[in-house]
């Protein structure tokens, strides 16, 4: 199995919530991990003004567990039409959802998130 970690699903894991829980078994397992890297900026920013100071921690041990998906063209072509699409269908729908969607698409992973935006959409993975 393959899978996407969205940025919901690797901030629920730091910060050790029911859902990170849920997600600990795929983080942690061997199954092939795949990380956009839009994932790893929200993740940051997050970290930043939670903690209020530069983490490395966090990002070092995506890196560590997972594969980085640079957002290259053929998946920035596949997000633009996905974010088309999405925006008429499910409200607060955002390009950073679309990236992460295209990339599972692409990749032919699961998407391992809680965020409201992905429920009930094929090859989720919903951890909340």
């Amino acid at each position: 199995m393959r899978y996407v970690i969205d940025s919901y699903a690797w901030i629920e894991y730091f910060m050790g919530t029911k859902s990170g829980e849920v997600v600990k078994p795929i983080i942690e397992g061997l199954e092939e991990k795949i990380t956009p890297t839009i994932c790893l900026a929200e993740v940051y920013s997050k970290t930043l003004k939670v903690e209020g100071e530069e983490q490395d921690r966090q990002i070092k041990f995506i890196k560590e567990r997972s594969a980085l998906a640079p957002l290259d063209e053929a998946v920035a072509i596949k997000a633009a039409k996905i974010d088309v699409s999405m925006k008429k269908r499910v409200e607060g729908w955002g390009l950073a959802d679309s990236i992460v969607y295209a990339t599972g698409i692409m990749k032919r992973a699961e998407i391992v998130t809680g965020d409201a935006h992905f429920k009930g959409l094929k090859n989720v993975i919903f951890i909340k």
